[in-house]
């Protein structure tokens, strides 16, 4: 009988009295300690929480304010102080835990300003509903008053102090300081696709410290503005980004036939890190569309389908009937001035008058101050060699059909303000994609044609991008991104930032 079947063999009471004769063992669970933290991430904590602190007590100044003005028009109105003070005071720490409750202060930091001001927006008109229904239920007849006060003046200074914040924030971080230093991961083209996004160091404060390729052993890549380095492989992305005092890693992109990769890389960055962040291609067309819903354990991203007609379409035409109505007003005043430039300078008409192509393809009449000598239609055909532009789009840098005065009024974009007629007539939006020529429209292929799924407009992120300084690629990629995502609130943040543009003008020629 061998060994193993003389130990197969024993009897349930040898087993006992083996077990009697092993003293017994105290066994001891013990917990993994907690990752240390490191002193990147301890920085980077600091200074968050500074800022937080920074923009709390912004906030809470501007609604004591806002507040504050309300009650002394109550008191001057006769209202009993008691009952004033102490509604102002509920209103006032109402507003402000909504404001903390909605964590707008997080979209302060690596947020976009949109999402910023959308939940400030939200978190005060859901403070003001709810001291509105308060004031119904016990019968508050002068809260009316203070809502009517309150919420325009609260929600304007708390846009203008968060912006001013905003502002001074992305003045720090291009001079290195606030920053979140990152790593990216993914292969060559994600890589680089992100790091073009996010460079040079903008509000988004993420700056690119190196990368880490999927499918390739490179030092570094040279972007043409910027050179990354090239660090580690699939199995020391945790080390570099420890090496490289990283407290942010960009994933780009998974290796193939590694679904536990993100799940592991967490864990290795666990005390060293703050965030892990996740990119695709997919958000770039539909980022405002995705949500995240999990269903059953299982983490599900919707996209919502895009639509092109409904209450939020009717809204977008208001705004415009809106704004043009009150733009028309001082360039009518300025007309007589510009017609008179633009005479003396050249011969010919004031205004030009162009084919353009709108929403579903309909052709147009667009106006213009005319910029350009009368006969620039006629030598178009003999510049073609010198074209500057990219794609299906002709621009020169030194058009010679463009006079003086012409040249200064491309500079300051004040040749498209006739185009507000085209915005009231609802041929154009104040806000869309450019309006193309028909030539170009020709050569449209099924992906750029989107462009005319809505109205064309008289600035859009193409305007307030670089202009003319933009490929072909990358003015489609906008006007794409905008056709599908745009908001009432993107609008109007386009529509500031091109009127800054007009005053610092790049590719514009």
């Amino acid at each position: 009988m061998t060994s193993v079947e003389n130990a197969l063999s024993l009897t349930r009471e040898d087993s006992a009295v083996i077990s009697a004769s092993v003293p017994r063992v105290r066994v001891e669970t013990t917990t993994a300690p907690m990752p240390r933290v490191s002193a990147t991430l301890e920085h980077r904590l600091h200074w968050e929480r500074a800022h937080r602190v920074r923009l709390g007590l912004t906030d809470a100044a501007v609604i004591a304010i806002a507040t504050g003005v309300a009650s002394g028009i109550q008191l001057h109105l006769g209202e009993p102080p008691v009952d004033v003070v102490t509604r102002a005071a509920l209103l006032a720490t109402v507003w402000f835990a909504t404001l903390l409750a909605m964590r707008t202060s997080l979209t302060a930091l690596f947020g976009s300003s949109t999402a910023e001001y959308r939940g400030i927006a939200h978190a005060s008109g859901l403070a003001i509903g709810l001291m509105a229904v308060l004031a119904v239920l016990l019968d508050w007849d002068s809260m009316r008053l203070t809502v009517l006060i309150t919420l325009p003046t609260g929600l304007l200074g708390l846009l203008m102090s968060r912006w001013s914040w905003r502002r001074w924030l992305s003045i720090q971080r291009r001079h290195g300081r606030f920053t979140s230093q990152t790593l990216v991961v993914g292969n060559r083209d994600e890589v680089e696709y992100v790091v073009r996004a996010l460079e040079p160091i903008g509000t988004a404060g993420y700056q690119i410290v190196g990368a880490t390729l999927l499918d390739g052993n490179a030092r570094e890549m040279d972007l043409g503005r910027t050179t990354v380095p090239v660090l580690g492989n699939l199995n020391t992305v945790a080390e570099v980004a420890i090496a490289l005092n990283a407290d942010t890693i960009i994933v780009a992109g998974r290796p193939e036939r590694d679904p536990d990769f993100i799940k592991r890389l967490s864990w290795e960055l666990e005390g060293t890190a703050s965030e892990l962040v996740l990119t695709d291609h997919l958000a770039d067309v539909a980022g405002p569309r995705l949500s995240f819903t999990p269903v059953d354990g299982l983490p599900m991203i919707k996209m919502q389908i895009p639509t092109y007609e409904g209450a939020k379409h009717v809204l977008k035409r208001a705004l415009d009937i809106v704004v043009s109505t009150l733009a028309l007003v001082p360039i009518i005043l300025l007309t007589p001035v510009l017609a008179l430039l633009i005479k003396l300078d050249s011969p010919g008409p004031v205004f030009f008058f162009q084919e353009r192509v709108g929403r579903d393809g309909k052709p147009f009449q667009i106006v213009k101050f005319r910029s350009m000598h009368a006969d620039a239609e006629q030598r178009l055909a003999a510049l073609k060699a010198a074209n500057e532009g990219s794609g299906l789009l002709f621009k020169m840098k030194n058009d010679p059909r463009i006079t003086r005065v012409g040249r200064i009024l491309r500079k300051l974009s004040f040749d498209e303000l006739p185009q507000f007629w085209n915005v009231l007539a609802g041929e154009m939006s104040v806000v869309g994609p450019r309006p193309p020529l028909p030539s170009e429209v020709s050569d449209y292929d099924g992906t750029v044609s989107r462009r005319l799924y809505i109205k064309p407009g008289i600035t859009g992120l193409w305007q307030i991008s670089g202009r003319s300084d933009l490929s072909w690629d990358e003015s489609i990629r906008l006007d794409l991104r905008y056709v599908e995502n745009w908001s009432v609130i993107t609008d109007l943040q386009i529509m500031w930032r091109t009127a800054r543009v007009m005053f610092a003008p790049r590719g514009a020629y």
